[in-house]
């Protein structure tokens, strides 16, 4: 058990830096050819921090373990809004750019309900997860076209040395391996402490892998929230939760197709659901997230993980 534990903990670490060296390198890799920085932080800083959500996912799935893999996008994208955007709202109340809340937002909201949808018959198959996938391919040529519009304000990089894309390909290669071997780690002692203390497979999920994959999430926004960069903060979230949608259910359904349990309509898919609209409402109106808007996501974070448990136990 205090094996398994150990195993645990030293997955996590493996993902939150392999997340982190990701994120750098990619980002730098992308910036260095001219690439916006708009797009980046909405297609390569979000696909970066979902790569721990795909890889536990597609591990779990490949395990044959799909309470780990549906579970921990769930609540992946639940502590996203309540724990971390609720977290740097606490921080600094954040203002975001009306696009934001006029494009990307509503259209992670319409992805949300389609997956919701989706799962209705009990399992994401190869069909589901190509009209995943296609949306996600929608979303990123619509923001390349998009952020036409930032064109005038973009600075040039400077130019980058050879030596530059080493270190930045080198930070991707070794992040990469550090995700896969830390989301191995995650999903075979999420199993065993799963049954040896009797908690289902998809409660684990749920919470502490839910929890583990949302850290680079969570480090990104909070330091984003610090230097007064709303726009990060809500469009790493905005990115990150479609690219698990799409990306990760998407791609798990392609490959492993999984079944859903029923018993999610009770509780997790209603309770994302809910968060997903509010976090729309609360934007709509002035296109600011205030202090006392944090508060109620960050206190429904604590709500959701009671919540999850009472029903893992009942």
């Amino acid at each position: 058990m205090t094996a398994n534990c150990i195993t645990l903990i030293i997955g996590l670490i493996l993902l939150y830096l392999g997340s982190e060296w990701m994120i750098k390198g990619s980002s730098s890799l992308a910036l260095s050819f001219s690439i916006r920085p708009i797009i980046v932080g909405l297609t390569i800083v979000a696909f970066a921090t979902s790569a721990p959500e795909l890889l536990v996912s597609l591990v779990a799935a490949a395990k044959g373990s799909s309470g780990v893999s549906v579970g921990n996008i769930i609540g992946s994208n639940i502590i996203n809004i309540s724990l971390v955007l609720g977290s740097c709202a606490l921080i600094k109340p954040m203002t975001v750019d009306s696009n934001l809340v006029k494009r990307e937002l509503p259209y992670m909201v319409v992805v949300t309900f389609i997956f919701w949808f989706m799962c209705l018959d009990g399992n994401i198959g190869r069909t589901d997860g190509i009209i995943l996938l296609v949306l996600l391919c929608a979303f990123i040529i619509y923001g390349i076209f998009t952020a036409k519009d930032n064109n005038n304000n973009f600075d040039k990089p400077e130019i980058t040395s050879y030596r530059d894309y080493l270190v930045y390909i080198s930070l991707i290669v070794i992040g990469l391996t550090c995700l896969a071997i830390g989301a191995d780690y995650i999903v075979k002692s999420a199993i065993f402490i799963a049954r040896t203390f009797g908690f289902s497979e998809l409660f684990i999920g749920l919470s502490i892998v839910a929890i583990g994959t949302s850290l680079p999430e969570l480090a990104t926004s909070v330091v984003a929230a610090k230097k007064k960069e709303s726009d990060l903060s809500v469009g790493n979230i905005v990115g990150s939760n479609l690219f698990n949608i799409c990306l990760v259910m998407g791609t798990v359904g392609l490959l492993s197709p999984i079944n859903i349990d029923a018993g999610l309509n009770r509780f997790e898919f209603p309770f994302m659901l809910t968060l997903t609209v509010l976090l729309l409402l609360f934007l709509k109106s002035g296109h600011k997230l205030s202090r006392t808007e944090g508060l109620i996501f960050f206190l429904s974070f604590f709500i959701y993980i009671g919540g999850a448990y009472w029903l893992s136990v009942k």
